[in-house]
C-alpha cells in the first residue's frame, strides 16, 4: 500500500526532520513534556524479590523487574506505566515499563512525561530518532552516553491541530501492533525451531536412528531406555587429557597474538566454534602454554557461566588458547568420537547433568571431576559418525529455517521504523485512507 504525501512541505531547520508539511510546529521537547531523571538508589537496599520494583535499562518494555528497592520511597523517581523511558548509558532505548502498580527509576535513565497523554504516544514514537544520532556521537570515555539536557534540547516536529495528532499516534498504534504480531510470530517459530534441535539432537544421541532397535535400561534415571547394543560410561574412560585455561592472561589481551578461546565462542546449539567475536593474547613467557593450547579434535566445555556451551576445535584452526572458564577435554578416540562427545553434551544428556552438578550460588560453576564424570552413550564407532552426519544434516535444515525466521524479522522491524519515520516526520499523510 501507498499513502498520500502533504499538498506542500516547508525547511524544519532540524537535519534530522529535514522538510516537514506547511503548517506543522517544530518545537524543543522541553516545550511539550517533563524530563525527570532517575534517582542514585542506594544499592545495598536491593533485593530480588521484596520492596518496590526498580527500573532500569533492562527492564524497558518488560513487565516486571528482577530488583526491587526496599528503601524510603522517592517520589520523584516514581513511574508508572503512561511514562515513555529512556535509558541513556550505552545503546539508548526508548520504551516503557509495562508492569502494574508503583515503581520507580534508577539513575542513568530519564521519564518523558507530555503534558498530555497524546504528546507522550507521539513522543515515544518521535524521541528514537534524533537520539539515535545524539546516542552515536556522544562517548564519555568509551561508554555512550545521552544527558536528559540533551533530550530537552530535542526538536520534534507536531502538527497542531489534535485531531491530526490524534489521527497520526492511532494510525501508528494501529499499523506498528500489526508488525508486532507478525514479529511475534516469527520469534515463536524460532523457539519452536530451537526446541525442535534440542529434541532431534536429544532422540539421535539418546537413542539412534533405527526405530526399532532392541532397548535396554541406561542405568541412569533420566536417561531411561538406551539401544540393547550401546553402553553408557564416563567420559574419563576415553580421556586422555583434561585441563582448564591459566589465569590472568586477560592482562595479556592485544590486537594481536594468537587466538584466545573464550565463554562466548561456545555456542548452546552446535559443536563449532563462534568467532564473530574474537579476542587475541601475548602469551607470556613462561607460562603454561604448552597446557592449553588447543588441538583439532578437542572437546571445550564451559564450566563458569552458560553451562552447557560446547565446541570441538575443527580442523585447521589457527594456533588458539583457552580462557580459565573453559575446560579443554583430548580423546583417545578409542571409543569416542570427538564430534560425537560435543552432540552428546548438547543433549538432554549433557544438560541434565551439568543442571545436576553446577555449583556455586550465583556463580553457577562446574569442577573438572564433573566434566570427567559426564555419562555418555556410546554406541559403536561406525555408529557414531553415521549419527552424528545425519544430526549434521538435519540441523542445516533447521538453521535455514531459524535464519529464515530472523530475516523476515528484520525486515519487518525495518518496515516499522520506517513507517514510523515517515509519520512522526510527515512524509506520508495517514488523515485519509491508504491507496492499495
Amino acid at each position: 500500500m501507498s499513502f498520500p504525501r502533504y499538498p506542500k512541505y516547508k525547511a524544519s531547520g532540524v537535519e534530522w526532520l529535514g522538510d516537514v508539511p506547511e503548517g506543522w510546529e517544530v518545537k524543543p521537547v522541553r516545550q511539550l513534556a517533563a524530563v525527570v531523571n532517575g534517582f542514585p538508589f542506594d544499592s545495598k537496599l536491593f533485593d530480588a524479590a521484596e520492596g518496590i520494583p526498580l527500573i532500569r535499562i533492562r527492564d524497558l518494555n518488560q513487565s516486571k523487574s528482577d530488583t526491587c528497592y526496599n528503601g524510603e520511597f522517592v517520589e520523584r523517581a516514581a513511574i508508572t506505566s503512561d511514562d515513555v523511558l529512556v535509558g541513556m548509558d550505552g545503546d539508548f532505548n526508548v520504551g516503557r515499563w509495562l508492569g502494574e502498580g508503583r515503581a520507580l527509576l534508577n539513575q542513568r535513565m530519564c521519564c518523558i512525561r507530555g503534558k498530555t497523554p497524546l504528546l507522550t504516544r507521539l513522543l515515544e514514537y518521535s524521541l528514537p530518532f534524533p537520539l539515535k544520532g545524539i546516542n552515536e556521537v556522544t562517548y564519555a570515555t568509551t561508554v555512550k552516553h545521552l544527558a536528559s539536557s540533551q533530550i530537552e534540547k530535542t526538536f520534534v516536529a507536531l502538527p497542531p491541530i489534535v485531531e491530526e495528532q490524534t489521527a497520526i499516534a492511532e494510525f501508528l498504534d494501529r499499523e506498528t501492533g500489526k508488525i508486532d504480531e507478525l514479529v511475534a510470530e516469527q520469534r515463536r517459530l524460532m523457539e519452536l525451531l530451537k526446541e525442535k534441535r534440542q529434541a532431534v539432537i536429544s532422540h539421535a544421541v539418546t537413542k539412534g536412528l533405527n526405530p526399532h532397535a532392541p532397548m535396554k535400561p541406561s542405568g541412569i534415571e533420566w536417561l531411561g531406555d538406551v539401544p540393547a547394543h550401546w553402553e553408557v560410561m564416563p567420559l574419563k574412560r576415553d580421556l586422555d587429557y583434561l585441563t582448564s585455561g591459566s589465569r590472568g592472561w586477560a592482562e595479556n589481551y592485544s590486537d594481536h597474538g594468537e587466538l584466545f578461546i573464550r565463554i562466548a565462542n561456545l555456542t548452546r546449539g552446535t559443536t563449532g566454534l563462534d568467532l564473530t567475536d574474537i579476542q587475541r593474547v601475548e602469551v607470556p613467557e613462561g607460562a603454561e602454554g604448552s597446557r592449553t593450547r588447543v588441538k583439532s579434535g578437542d572437546v571445550l566445555f564451559s564450566i563458569t557461566a552458560y553451562l552447557g556451551s560446547v565446541a570441538v576445535v575443527p580442523h585447521g584452526l589457527e594456533t588458539a588458547y583457552v580462557s580459565q572458564h573453559i575446560a579443554l577435554a583430548r580423546l583417545r578416540n578409542l571409543r569416542l568420537s570427538s564430534r560425537w562427545v560435543g552432540y552428546a553434551a548438547l543433549s538432554v544428556v549433557g544438560q541434565t547433568w551439568f543442571d545436576t552438578k553446577s555449583y556455586g550460588g550465583t556463580k553457577v560453576q562446574l569442577s573438572l571431576d564433573d566434566v570427567r564424570d559426564l555419562p555418555v552413550p556410546v554406541p559403536p564407532m561406525e555408529e557414531q559418525i553415521a549419527i552424528v552426519a545425519f544430526l549434521d544434516t538435519e540441523l542445516v535444515k533447521l538453521d535455514t529455517l531459524t535464519a529464515e525466521a530472523q530475516r523476515a524479522i528484520d525486515l519487518l522491524q525495518e518496515r516499522r521504523t520506517a513507517l514510523i519515520s515517515a509519520a512522526v516526520t510527515g512524509q506520508i499523510d495517514v488523515r485519509k485512507p491508504p491507496k492499495n
